[in-house]
């Protein structure tokens, strides 16, 4: 048989050589890597693998607990673009944010608006101040020394009855003038006020004098409403002391007793309803005087706009009256002291002590009077940016007068109720 080239033997293929697959198997017992009968050698040392780049740590196999954080991790900001991107800030224009407002928002709007034009605002404000303050400064002093010479049976023996009466009269007739004249001056005062400030939610400013055109049209709509609010809250008082009136003359003293607590709780009552009447109609001035409402069309527009925030309206509201109270007393009082002491003193006037009281009356004021018209007008503004979308009105018209570069006069008309996005509620 030839040893040629076979299929099954290839070309190369010698009896020497033995096949690939016939090869014996190696001894279990043999170390791995050298051939049967010879000893074991260690592979060669390998060498460390290179240390990982700046920043990484040490590796960490597959179940391995991660490494700690580096010292500081956490201290500093996410890099830009990292998480989701924060809200869009609100336009502010002028005074207040173009959004749905908080209590914070409707506070600082108003300290804003009396700093944002401080010439006009405080200047008007004095103005009335003083006008309101003399009649009741004066009528005061004349009350304070009528009453010392009352509580004085020296000076009522030596002759001083009439004198005393005189001033009662004086003191009591001041106060009553000035009642009035305080009800015409803060009613002109709440009308530009709130002229000023329409104008400053975009960021514009208004002279006392062009103020005062803009809304001298709008003042007997103006008083209409005040007159209007005025007789709703005294109408139940009428009936109310006559009725008890009638009843406490024709009752025995055991009977008054009981009347009189009944008309305690009458009373309450009362108070109870002007707080709720007060309270829907708070916004009737600045429809009047932005949205160019008639008196009664303003009432219905308060009530309206009040609608199911009362109690929110109410609260803010008087949070902002015991504030101005008390802002108001701490500035008076120092003033009001100072006379008092006066009336006791040899070198007391009347005079000296009216310029006393009309000059603590009047730096109250001029602070006060500001501060609540410009509650009243922001919390306005913020019923009809949550009731009536009118955020997005004042947006829109803001974004163009920061386009052109200034707020035109136009701009007063967008508080009327048409230019209103429709009934949205938040």
């Amino acid at each position: 048989m030839s040893d040629g080239p076979t299929p099954e033997r290839p070309p190369g293929w010698s009896a020497q050589q033995p096949p690939p697959y016939g090869a014996p198997q190696a001894s279990p017992w043999t170390a791995p890597g050298g051939a049967s009968g010879q000893p074991y050698a260690p592979p060669p040392p390998q060498p460390p693998p290179p240390p990982p780049p700046p920043g990484h740590g040490p590796y960490q196999g597959h179940g391995a607990p991660p490494p700690p954080p580096p010292p500081g991790y956490g201290a500093h900001p996410p890099p830009p673009g990292y998480g989701y991107p924060p809200p869009p800030q609100a336009l502010r224009p002028g005074i207040i944010p173009l959004r749905p407002l908080g209590l914070g928002d409707i506070l600082d709007g108003s300290f804003k608006f009396i700093r944002s034009n401080p010439k006009a605002i405080l200047g008007l404000s004095a103005l009335a101040a003083v006008i309101v303050s003399v009649p009741a400064a004066v009528g005061e002093s004349f009350l304070v020394t009528a009453l010392t010479d009352v509580s004085d049976p020296g000076a009522l023996r030596n002759g001083g009855l009439a004198g005393a009466v005189e001033g009662l009269i004086a003191g009591y007739g001041g106060l009553l003038i000035s009642s009035v004249i305080a009800f015409v001056v803060t009613t002109i005062l709440t009308g530009v006020l709130t002229r000023i400030l329409g104008r400053s939610v975009f960021g514009g400013r208004l002279g006392p004098a062009e103020a005062w055109r803009l809304v001298k049209g709008r003042m007997p709509a103006l008083f209409g409403v005040v007159l209007l609010t005025g007789l709703i809250m005294i109408a139940p008082l009428i009936p109310i002391f006559v009725i008890f009136g009638l009843l406490i003359a024709n009752a025995d003293r055991g009977n008054a007793i009981g009347l009189v607590g009944i008309l305690i709780l009458v009373m309450i009552a009362y108070l109870l309803y002007a707080v709720f009447f007060s309270t829907r109609f708070s916004f009737a001035a600045p429809a009047v005087v932005l949205e160019g409402s008639r008196p009664v069309a303003a009432m219905r527009r308060s009530w309206q706009l009040v609608g199911g925030q009362f109690w929110r309206v109410l609260g803010i509201t008087l949070l902002t009256g015991i504030l101005a109270y008390l802002v108001s007393m701490a500035i008076k009082v120092p003033f009001n002291v100072v006379a008092q002491l006066l009336q006791f003193g040899e070198s007391g006037t009347v005079v000296l002590t009216a310029a006393l009281l009309a000059i603590g009356a009047t730096v109250a004021s001029m602070i006060v009077y500001p501060f609540q018209a410009a509650v009243s007008a922001i919390l306005y503004t913020d019923r009809r940016m949550r009731e009536e979308a009118f955020d997005l009105v004042l947006q829109t018209a803001a974004i163009e007068q920061q386009r052109q570069g200034w707020v035109h006069v136009s701009a007063d008309d967008l508080w009327h109720p048409s230019n209103s996005a429709g009934p949205w509620h938040r």
